[in-house]
């Protein structure tokens, strides 16, 4: 019997071209072999926010990597060096064979690299010899990226060729390759009060666009007043006004080359190290050259209409979705949502893959603070496949799927769920482009994860104070009771109940009982660090868990504070006030939570009953 091959494939940003247009490339080779591709693909990098950057890097945690035959690697594709490491580390440590896109540091894979060096060189002594451009401006990519490094070496080496000095203080932009990174290195530029340079070099396109974009907006004629330059020939280089010189790289080309490779070494067959790829410069518009023929022009007004109708479909899609997500009160309503749009994307395998307490995790500690594995349970509530929706309840999460694909040459990809860095599982789309050709499937990406946090803070937050319920409560305070009695230190349990709430409801209504509820549950929540867990888990009823011998008696002289002040503001014809009861010890091997709860009510009852008796005298 003929072995089917799997390959696991690591890629950040496919909605950039780069990375779309090889994986085109390895895609077409895959399914003309029958070899099994799966995308373990993230969005890090597009926001300013490093939560929101461990969650989507979290979906690199989740294959054991030995269980694939082969890895194909686009970790130029990542802004952040220690995700690319530890990815290279996981491979490294898994034995198998791996073909690296642009990067020749480590011995142990083969590569397929771009000759940057050569193309970058000879584009800027075309600006230097043809156009007579001294002054440069450059916009480069991240730091200790293998693509801009030889890029921004080329650069230099090419002016000190011609004896032309460069101010890096002034005149270099650090980028990640994004295109906001253009809007940035020009609104620096107009803010430093330099020069106009004859030519802003950029690293790539994505980057090259917007600023020109930009600086055409503030007034500038391109290429008479400054000349840009991108990197990549991208579809919307080649269609820009002016039209952006450039670098043509055979990217499709390369995706093939890097899975023929890897094919050949699963096969146990010998191929060469390092295969390199001739690039070429784009001479046009930008920089002062010709411009686009006729046929070129025709056939960029059938992309851009087919574009602009993927584009239009993708947006009526999207907010179709983001209405009925919004509204979903549980994950059956959700899935519902996610149905619709299946059946719009024509997707033939989607599993929606969720961690198995997914309802009950919120504001738990994030996976990467924890280890670097996902837990080992997972269910699948919904999986669609070919119109067929049908559920797993259960499933190990290294076996990555809640069912085995036995069939070859599919191609899947698995995109993370999460909000912030808590984890929420992932989805997985096979056989379909969706994933690549898409504008929108971040944003569908982050709407899915947005509901399913939504409905699980429904399921364990108290709806009128906001802080955790019964199901809440018990939860999170049960990791800290774990840890106390695993660790021998103090547990300290305070349970707290509203005085007098049946006369405020009885002679002020109901509306004035929700309002002592909820100000005695502010008072509690404000007494709380951020290590401690406090609950509502009865109608007048609250605990708190925290660590240490002293954080009862810390506790109460806060908790009483903020209940003076609340009183002295509130203007109300009645005081709030509380009964407490604490408790405070080491919890035992066979001690429970439940029974210190049950000690500490006893407490607060002790005391409710002392004050009813003051009250009486």
């Amino acid at each position: 019997m003929k072995k089917i091959f799997n390959v696991a494939a690591f890629v950040c940003g496919m909605d950039e071209e780069y990375p779309y247009q090889i994986i085109q490339g390895i895609n077409k080779f895959a399914r003309d072999h029958a070899i099994n591709i799966s995308y373990f693909a993230a969005f890090g990098g597009i926001v300013a926010n490093s939560e929101f950057d461990d969650g989507e890097y979290s979906i690199f945690n989740l294959p054991d990597y030995r269980s694939f035959d082969g890895a194909i690697l686009m970790t130029n594709t990542f802004s952040n060096p220690s995700i690319r490491s530890a990815i290279v580390d996981k491979v490294k440590k898994a034995g198998i064979p791996a073909v690296i896109f642009e990067c020749k540091d480590y011995p142990e894979f083969h590569d397929v690299s771009i000759d940057n060096y050569s193309v970058m060189r000879e584009l800027v002594e075309h600006l230097i010899t043809e156009h007579g451009a001294k002054t440069f401006n450059y916009i480069s990519g991240p730091d200790g990226n293998p693509e801009a490094d030889e890029r921004y070496t080329a650069f230099r080496d090419a002016l000190n060729e011609h004896g032309l000095a460069f101010d890096e203080e002034g005149r270099l932009f650090k980028g990640n390759f994004r295109s906001f990174d253009g809007i940035k290195a020009i609104e620096q530029f107009l803010r430093s009060g330099m020069s106009l340079p004859d030519a802003f070099v950029c690293a790539n396109d994505s980057m090259a666009l917007t600023a020109m974009d930009l600086l055409q907006a503030q007034g500038y004629k391109i290429p008479e007043d400054t000349i840009v330059t991108g990197f990549d020939n991208t579809f919307y280089a080649r269609n820009a006004c002016p039209v952006l010189t450039t670098v043509k790289r055979p990217l499709y080309d390369s995706g093939i080359k890097a899975c023929e490779m890897l094919f050949s070494l699963m096969k146990g067959e010998e191929q060469p190290v390092s295969v390199a790829m001739k690039a070429e410069p784009v001479f046009t518009e930008s920089c002062g050259c010709g411009s686009e023929n006729m046929a070129e022009f025709i056939e960029f007004k059938k992309q851009t209409f087919t574009r602009l109708e993927r584009t239009y479909s993708g947006i009526h899609i999207l907010n179709r979705m983001i209405a009925a997500l919004a509204g979903a009160g549980n994950i059956e309503e959700c899935i519902d949502a996610l149905k619709e749009l299946l059946e719009t994307i024509d997707c033939n395998y989607f599993a929606l893959c969720l961690v198995s307490d997914w309802e009950k995790t919120y504001n738990t500690v994030s996976l990467s603070k924890k280890d670097d594995r996902y837990p080992p349970a997972m269910t699948a509530p919904l999986i669609w496949d070919h119109g067929e929706r049908r559920s797993v309840k259960s499933f190990v999460s290294s076996d990555l799927r809640p069912e085995a694909m036995l069939s070859s040459g599919n191609v899947s990809y698995f995109i993370p769920l999460h909000f912030g860095s808590r984890i929420l599982g992932y989805y997985i789309m096979t056989n379909t482009d969706f994933p690549i050709t898409s504008n929108h499937c971040h944003t569908i990406t982050m709407s899915i994860a947005n509901a399913i946090e939504n409905i699980s803070k429904l399921n364990v937050l108290d709806p009128l104070c906001g802080i955790y319920n019964r199901n809440g409560f018990n939860l999170n305070a049960g990791y800290i009771f774990k840890d106390c009695q695993q660790a021998h230190v103090p547990l300290a349990v305070i349970f707290i109940d509203v005085d007098g709430l049946k006369v405020i409801n009885d002679t002020y209504g109901h509306k004035e009982g929700d309002f002592t509820i909820k100000a005695v549950a502010e008072a509690i929540e404000a007494s709380c660090g951020t290590m401690d867990v406090c609950g509502r888990i009865g109608g007048d009823e609250f605990v708190v868990v925290g660590r240490d011998k002293d954080f009862a008696e810390i506790f109460e002289k806060r908790f009483n504070k903020k209940l003076d002040k609340k009183n002295a503001a509130s203007g109300k014809p009645y005081t709030l006030s509380a009964s407490i009861g604490t408790i405070s010890e080491i919890p035992e091997e066979y001690d429970t939570l439940a029974e210190l709860i049950q000690c500490a009510d006893a407490k607060m009852y002790q005391v409710k009953k002392a004050k009813k008796s003051q009250r009486s005298t």
